[in-house]
């Protein structure tokens, strides 16, 4: 019998937060289990740090689960707080040009096909797109506390040095929505990324 891949991700030291360990095994021993891990085009290539994140999609179809894979157009266009400042902005066509070199890269560790384990691509330009600010703010925003979200590590180290624009201090928003709209869609139950996100 081979090893569970929770097990095996533990043991390897890739599992550094997690919300529910025993209810995300009961979830993996029940068949397919829908994952997803977001990938901002912020550069005309994926990076290094991209790898370790790949890898795990990769090991998860492998073990008979479905990958999707988030181009996040919209978040890409604002950028994730990161400790090193503010990124710079970059236009539509440019981060949609990034997302689509990007796609050819992703095809090298996960298949796209048509199995019950073929993974899937998204873009969540598609579902933010179409929302207006108001409708963000009130369907969004109403749900998260501004006091937890200025207790992540990184808005702290920011608050503590130059600050932060609302720009990146709303990416969490962001990608919790893309979360919300990949399990209403797919039934995508679990989230994989840096231990940043």
């Amino acid at each position: 019998m081979s090893e569970h891949i929770l097990d095996e991700l533990t043991w390897r030291g890739l599992i550094a937060q997690s919300t529910d360990t025993d209810a995300l095994r009961r979830d993996l021993d029940q068949g397919p289990l829908t994952l997803y891990c977001g990938f901002d085009p912020t550069a005309p290539s994926l990076h290094a740090g991209n790898l370790v994140p790949l890898l795990m999609l990769s090991r998860f179809q492998r073990a008979g689960h479905r990958p999707i894979v988030l181009a996040g157009v919209a978040t890409g266009m604002i950028g994730d707080p990161r400790d090193t400042g503010e990124r710079s902005l970059n236009t539509l066509d440019t981060v949609s040009a990034w997302a689509d070199r990007i796609r050819g890269q992703l095809e090298r560790f996960v298949d796209f096909d048509d199995s019950p384990t073929g993974a899937v691509i998204e873009n969540n330009l598609n579902w933010t797109g179409k929302q207006t600010v108001v409708e963000f703010l009130r369907d969004v925003g109403k749900h998260f506390p501004v006091n937890t979200m200025l207790n992540r590590e990184t808005v702290k180290r920011r608050l503590e040095a130059d600050g932060m624009s609302y720009t990146e201090f709303s990416y969490l928003l962001l990608q919790s929505q893309d979360y919300l709209h990949l399990y209403r869609e797919y039934g995508c139950k679990l989230q994989i990324g840096g231990s940043d996100q």
